[in-house]
Parts: C-alpha cells; sequence; structure tokens
C-alpha cells in the first residue's frame, strides 16, 4: 500500500474525524472561557479586591518603573507576570470544572440505561401453514 493511500485510509477514520470535531469545538468553547473570565469573573474579583486589575499584576526583572501597565512593562524588558498566570490558571479550573459537570452528567446518563430492564424478545408465532406443514411431515415420518 502506498504511503498517500496509507494516509487517506488514516485520516478518513471515523475517530481522527471525530478527533478533528472536538478539537476545533473545544477551541472555541476555550473563547468562550476566556471572555468568561475576562471579562465577567475577574472584573468582579477585581472589585472584590479594591478595584485592582489582576492582568496588570506583574513584577519587573529589567528595572522598568512601577506603576506601568504590563504592555508597556515588557517594552523594557523581562517581566514576571504573575497576575496573567492568575487568569489563565482561572480558565483552566472554570474549564475543569465544566468538563467533569458534563462527564458526572453522561456517567449518570449510562448507568440509568444499564438499569433499564431489557426487553426479552419473545420469537413471533408460528404462521399456521408451516404448523400444518410440520403436522404432515411428522405423519408421514411415522407412516413410513
Amino acid at each position: 500500500m502506498s504511503f498517500i493511500h496509507e494516509f487517506k485510509a488514516f485520516a478518513l477514520k471515523g475517530n481522527v474525524i471525530d478527533l478533528a470535531v472536538g478539537v476545533i469545538i473545544g477551541g472555541a468553547f476555550g473563547k468562550i472561557v476566556d471572555s468568561v473570565v475576562g471579562d465577567l469573573i475577574m472584573p468582579l474579583i477585581s472589585k472584590a479586591f479594591g478595584g485592582l486589575d489582576f492582568s496588570n499584576y506583574y513584577i519587573a526583572l529589567a528595572g522598568q518603573a512601577s506603576g506601568l501597565a504590563l504592555a508597556e512593562a515588557k517594552k523594557g524588558g523581562a517581566v514576571f507576570a504573575y497576575g496573567s498566570f492568575i487568569t489563565v490558571a482561572l480558565n483552566f479550573l472554570i474549564l475543569a470544572f465544566i468538563i467533569f459537570l458534563m462527564v458526572r452528567q453522561m456517567n449518570r446518563l449510562i448507568a440509568l440505561r444499564a438499569q433499564e430492564p431489557v426487553a426479552e424478545l419473545t420469537p413471533a408465532p408460528t404462521p399456521e401453514d408451516i404448523v400444518l406443514l410440520r403436522e404432515i411431515r411428522d405423519s408421514l415420518k411415522r407412516t413410513t
């Protein structure tokens, strides 16, 4: 099998396509979580801590003046941007919690489905003409 045929067989498998769809949806979902954290949660946390913006928390490592915005401080040299890390860590925790809830719900649904009684398959009644043919066959066997 040639390399191209082998690659085509691999790429068109259902699992690969499912994975690609999952990655695309995951990327879009990640943007939603970033927006929720950056636009909704972090401002509330910032307000609770006196109006401070976590994204601008940093320690200057190249002698930058204090009080600069993070972008300005980065232009002046290296910075230890722990505020950005706090925001990203919060993004991760929210995303992990949401995934946990989804997996938990899926496990519940699977458990409920496993508990449902499986309907026993009863064979369909034998048609009357088959019953008559069997009786004739049995009768003929007895006479011979």
